[in-house]
């Protein structure tokens, strides 16, 4: 067996057991699936799936979205045209 090393790692918790449960039904363990994660970006020289940012959680979206709470917790009805304006 290759020598190891101890790698630790900080996530958020509900992360954690979401991954975990993942790797469960995987058949998988977490040191397992970051083996695989780590010998594949090794390989390929890249990260093996693609990153890039979510328009849905922009600034000026999660500001409407503020906008559209604090409107709907005041009672403020959008009309159909200002939500298609949205």
């Amino acid at each position: 067996m290759a020598d190891t090393t101890l790698v630790n790692i900080r996530m958020d918790t509900e992360l954690k057991r979401d991954l975990e449960e993942t790797c469960r039904e995987l058949g998988l363990n977490l040191t397992t699936a970051f083996t695989i994660f780590a010998r594949k970006m090794t390989r390929e020289r890249r990260i093996p799936f693609e990153v890039s940012v979510d328009p849905f959680y922009s600034a000026a979206n999660l500001d409407h979205l503020r906008r559209v709470r604090t409107d709907a917790e005041a009672g403020r009805d959008m009309s159909t045209h200002e939500l298609i304006e949205a």
